[in-house]
């Protein structure tokens, strides 16, 4: 008896121990990640699970979303955890459209940006040209004259003259771009270079300003930029590999963790594919292709769309419809309310565009047209339509309209209605709004004028970015002038025309999941959810309910990419 209790005992020791090793056994058969994230606010934007705490992250996905408690079965030995403490975690932000070289160049040259006076540029130039050998050229970018303290003497059109620049620079060309992007300001050694006289004619679609003895002011409209710019030298290979590494640090360092490059040749697409080759591009770039190369667009409409990796696609073909408001290049159906004789300039005939149009339509490409006036909106709608409507079987092919600043009041729903996506730039509005209103009056301003409102409740995804280097690279900037309208000082108190604010959760889509959506990546990126590349923006606090004025005090914590943490505060 005493020997079968014995017995009967040992059997139940073994037997513990043996389901204390099956279940033990059960536990390490979990998959193990190679990061854990626990302790967050996630704000995942998927609509099932919009709330989170951890989530866990294998080759480059998310696997797991939702409690600590789960998320510990997938910690292992090798396993990095990431404990956030409360801090905010959002899907990583995507830039809807921006210059990635230009922003890099921008922080190689001078940068004009900050700018208060036209004798502020002239000082940064004196001092640039005393250490720059005689006959090299200097570049700069971000001047804007609306947003100087005072008007210059002597001017033109309100735009400063090229004298006090010659005289501080008269042995090296000078080049300094508008902060929109569509006019420089040149010294007459680049005019003379370029062999601007008198005499010469203004190019299709852009002007040299000229005195009142016809002289040149130094002052290039649009395509005139070209008569200068076409004749500066190429930057090195050094030159782009540095540039294109400044661009990559500077949007990471900003919780960017893919961009929309707009407008680019084939010579940037190489280099961005070596540097994807040697595991150094560590931003998503959806590349644009420049619309206006007819050579490069021949090649790629001979090849097709590139999508056969996430990190760089080449789909997309950008165009120029216009130039931009703030040198009274967008084109607009009335005369500007400044300037009665302008109403704008014509940067591509619509035949061109219809041609570009409907070849991108029949080879997969997607089109995305600039278009800033209420005219060059209405005219590229009309173009979207015939192509459209040129075979009704294919899919929506989500052509773009890149800025959709100023819309007339009958062409709004329409891009809900046919599927066209209005690209555009919350801290524009921020920016421009102040002095726009004089350009084109309260009306205009009111009723079509930076109206992401009226879109969103037509039905149009409205897509958002920063448009770098012509605004600072800052996406929470972007986020706060969607919410608020104000700009960046806070002005005025209940923003500008205050009924076309997003919502808190419509700005963070449009800087995310419509950005995707954008590029056809909506189902690999733009929301936290599992099977989605773990592409995550992490904040020092929750955007999407602390007090607006704190929003732009919000620091990057991290930004991972694919599952790696590629920026650390």
């Amino acid at each position: 008896m005493i020997q079968k209790h014995r017995f009967m005992k040992l059997t139940y020791v073994f037997l513990s121990f043996w389901m204390l090793g099956l279940f033990t056994s059960c536990v390490d058969k979990h998959p193990k990640a190679d990061m854990v994230i626990f302790n967050g606010l996630i704000h995942t934007l998927n609509k099932k699970e919009p709330r989170a705490e951890a989530l866990a992250i294998v080759d480059g996905k998310i696997v797991y979303v939702g409690n600590n408690l789960n998320a510990n079965n997938w910690v292992g030995d090798s396993t990095k955890i990431l404990d956030l403490n409360k801090k905010t975690v959002v899907p990583g932000f995507i830039d809807g459209h921006a210059h990635l070289m230009g922003v890099g160049y921008n922080m190689m040259n001078l940068d004009l940006s900050k700018t208060n006076s036209y004798e502020e540029i002239i000082s940064a130039v004196k001092a640039k040209a005393s250490s720059t050998k005689k006959g090299e050229w200097i570049i700069g970018r971000g001047w804007h004259q609306e947003k100087w303290d005072s008007i210059p003497s002597p001017s033109f059109q309100g735009f400063p003259t090229n004298d006090s620049l010659s005289a501080v620079s008269p042995n090296n060309p000078v080049v300094l771009m508008h902060a929109s992007g569509h006019l420089i300001l040149v010294n007459q050694k680049a005019l003379k270079l370029a062999k601007i006289t008198k005499k010469t004619t203004n190019p299709e679609g852009g002007e040299i300003f000229r005195n009142e003895d016809d002289l040149p002011t130094g002052i290039l409209n649009e395509s005139a930029t070209q008569l200068v710019q076409s004749i500066i030298p190429e930057p090195s290979d050094e030159k782009r590999i540095e540039a294109l590494n400044h661009a990559i640090e500077e949007y990471l360092s900003h919780g960017v963790t893919a961009v929309h490059d707009a407008g680019i040749d084939q010579k940037t697409i190489a280099l961005y594919e070596s540097f994807y080759n040697q595991n150094m591009l560590h931003l998503r770039v959806n590349a644009m292709l420049d619309g206006s190369d007819s050579k490069l667009l021949d090649h790629w409409f001979q090849t097709g769309p590139k999508v056969d990796n996430d990190f760089l696609t080449v789909r997309t073909i950008k165009l120029y419809a216009d130039g931009a408001l703030g040198s009274r290049g967008a084109l607009m159906l009335e005369p500007y309310s400044d300037a009665p004789e302008e109403s704008g300039k014509k940067i591509t005939t619509a035949d061109q565009l219809l041609r570009v149009s409907e070849r991108a339509y029949e080879t997969g490409f997607q089109v995305a047209i600039h278009c800033i006036g209420d005219a060059a909106n209405k005219a590229v709608l009309n173009i979207y339509k015939i192509v459209f409507q040129s075979d009704t079987t294919k899919v929506n092919p989500r052509f773009r309209i890149e800025h959709a600043q100023h819309i007339a009041a009958d062409d709004i729903p329409r891009f809900g209605e046919m599927g066209v996506i209005p690209s555009m730039q919350a801290i524009h509005m921020s920016s421009d709004r102040p002095w726009a209103i004089h350009r084109i009056g309260e009306e205009r301003i009111k009723e079509g004028a930076y109206v992401w409102r009226k879109l969103i409740d037509s039905g149009a995804t409205v897509m958002n970015g920063t448009d770098a280097p012509v605004e600072p690279v800052s996406v929470l900037a972007n986020f706060y002038a969607s919410i608020t309208r104000k700009t960046l000082s806070g002005d005025p108190e209940d923003g500008f025309e205050g009924d076309q604010k997003m919502t808190r959760i419509e700005a963070l889509e449009s800087l995310t999941i419509n950005n995707a959506y954008g590029a056809f990546q909506e189902d690999i990126k733009g929301c936290i959810e599992i099977g989605k590349v773990a592409d995550l923006t992490i904040l020092s606090q929750d955007i999407m309910s602390i007090p607006e004025e704190d929003i732009l005090k919000t620091e990057i914590e991290y930004t991972i990419v694919d599952g790696q943490v590629r920026y650390k505060k």
